[in-house]
């Protein structure tokens, strides 16, 4: 499943979020949380619940939801959304402010009271979060670990930079953790819609350290995420050359070869595969 795109749709707006899958993300959430004020909360969860239960919604892309928190408010979502066991188009759900592993399974027990399972996104957003990041991304029912470092940065007190230093042992520490786990690595917002750009360098930065996808607040952030997240056609060409000699030398019964007078080790056969992965993985979409 690819998810190089991760994008948040106020849930009171229900026609944002039947036109969100128009933007070409991977995912669309369908947001309760942040996104909505507190006094819009019961109208924006009968708003999804209106679009996901609408049999003329059913895109292509993964359709999750945010819920919030709070143990009531958590609740509240979840009744609203799946209370009558009327059919709907969900395939996952985010949790936010997940400070531990505790938090997760929380979560897999009030959805299972509606006998429900889906994949969870667990959002770390939280110096508690970003210590327990390994803890939380062994759950089973984890499936993504999500960066976000904006309330990272408020909960610890630091100052958020263009640089973003204040936050880079955390952002590397999550996607340490996803990688060890098998789980998605999603990478936090870039803020100004407006400033592509801006965008593209921390897209870029965000691929150098090993994330699978990025968040975007804004349909305009979907194109520019999923071109950075699409190896290019010389990478592929690139990882191509590499397997086809793998598989050369390894008929052969040679150890070592070399590509375009580079020595292939076993990171490099690594990387290659990585590529080849995430642009089969893009096709499909």
């Amino acid at each position: 499943m690819v998810r190089r795109s991760v994008l948040f749709t106020p849930g009171d707006r229900p026609d944002m979020c039947r036109k969100a899958p128009e933007s070409g993300a991977d995912v669309i959430v369908l947001d309760l949380e942040d996104a909505v004020s507190p006094q819009r909360k019961p109208e924006a969860r009968e708003a999804v619940r209106d679009v996901l239960t609408d049999p003329d919604f059913d895109p292509e892309c993964e359709v999750c939801v945010r819920v919030n928190a709070a143990e009531s408010t958590l609740r509240d979502d979840l009744d609203a959304l799946l209370g009558d066991g009327t059919e709907l188009r969900l395939d996952s759900v985010m949790l936010p402010k997940v400070g531990s592993a505790d938090d997760v399974h929380a979560l897999v027990d009030e959805l299972g009271t509606y006998e429900t399972m889906l994949p969870v996104f667990a959002l770390i957003e939280s110096a508690a979060g970003v210590l327990a990041a390994p803890e939380i991304a062994a759950v089973s029912a984890t499936d993504a670990l999500v960066f976000g470092a904006e309330d990272l940065s408020a909960d610890i007190g630091a100052t958020r930079t263009a640089a973003g230093t204040e936050v880079l042992y955390a952002r590397e520490r999550v996607v340490l953790a996803a990688a060890a786990n098998e789980c998605t690595a999603i990478d936090t917002i870039v803020s100004d819609f407006k400033d592509e750009d801006a965008l593209r360098e921390d897209v870029d930065f965000a691929i150098q350290l090993g994330y699978d996808g990025k968040l975007a607040i804004h349909p305009a952030q979907v194109g520019p995420i999923n071109e950075a997240f699409t190896p290019s056609a010389a990478d592929r060409e690139w990882a191509t050359r590499v397997l086809e000699a793998k598989r050369e030398a390894d008929a052969a019964g040679r150890g070592v070869f070399a590509v375009d007078g580079e020595m292939i080790d076993a990171p490099l056969i690594a990387r290659a595969e990585r590529i080849i992965e995430r642009a089969e993985a893009a096709e499909e979409v």
